[in-house]
């Protein structure tokens, strides 16, 4: 998870006059490790995570309920009469189609939360940046992810993050769910593509 910084924006930065430029205090942040490190960008993982699988769960189920037909049409095809045998692979084939096209809704819907999910964190990041960038005068607060190399004294990551956890605490007992952090910022947040059946 995460947000791209616009290009004009970055390029805007470089074509400052020379005098300018010298006299512009930076500081960057590490948009992708905070989530990735703050109790509510975990709990936002685990729960996307939850219903990405329970979403796949639900396909792969419909996916297998289909091979599973398609297998007794093939078995029972020579006992059929054309007209049998045709309008059953009509109808295995409208399935399929169907269970497509909830994938794509599975798909659409799990970016919109993804989106959701980070648009919370980020309304509270954002002013929190800011703050930082007032107090100690930057010109310009930058991602991370925008430069080939940044020295690490302009790294505004963990005073962000203190900021985050001082001014958004967690509730008692609201514990995050645990994630793996060894793959937690490669796993996905879309559902698999269901097979296609094809007709014999």
């Amino acid at each position: 998870m995460g947000r791209q910084l616009s290009a004009a924006t970055f390029v805007a930065a470089l074509t400052l006059s020379g005098s300018a430029f010298a006299a512009a205090k930076l500081g960057f942040v590490d948009l992708h490790r905070a989530l990735d490190e703050l109790e509510e960008g975990k709990a936002a993982k685990a729960r996307l995570q939850a219903t990405l699988e329970a979403k796949q769960k639900e396909i792969d189920s419909e996916q297998e309920a289909l091979r599973k037909e398609k297998e007794e049409i093939d078995r029972q095809a020579g006992a059929m009469s054309e007209e049998t045998r045709l309008q059953r692979q009509n109808d295995l084939q409208r399935k399929v189609v169907d269970l497509a096209q909830k994938w794509e809704r599975a798909k659409t819907e799990m970016n919109n939360k993804e989106q959701a999910e980070l648009q919370a964190i980020f309304s509270k990041l954002d002013p929190i940046i800011q703050s930082i960038a007032e107090r100690d005068g930057l010109t310009m607060v930058f991602e991370k992810n925008v430069f080939a190399f940044a020295a690490s004294q302009l790294d505004y990551t963990n005073e962000v993050m203190r900021m985050y956890r001082a001014q958004h605490p967690q509730k008692a007992g609201d514990k995050s769910p645990v994630v793996d952090k060894g793959d937690a910022t490669q796993k996905s947040t879309t559902p698999k593509a269901p097979k296609r059946a094809s007709n014999k």
